[in-house]
């Protein structure tokens, strides 16, 4: 099978993507600093999935 590349995507699918990698960061700290001052369970595992599509992001696996 053929590794994932992004710019075999259609253009408006690399669009969305491309968007998504920009607003994760922001959402990644809001809901951080969240799970800091009011840690419930839904908290921690958003926060959890978060930080790993960022880390996705920034290691190029998406």
């Amino acid at each position: 099978m053929s590794r994932f590349y992004r710019y075999r995507l259609p253009p408006w699918c690399r669009h969305w993507l491309y968007v998504l990698e920009r607003a994760t960061l922001p959402i990644m700290i809001y809901q951080v600093f969240r799970t800091i001052f009011f840690p419930t369970t839904l908290d921690v595992f958003l926060a959890g999935i978060f930080i790993g599509i960022y880390i996705a992001f920034h290691l190029k696996w998406i």
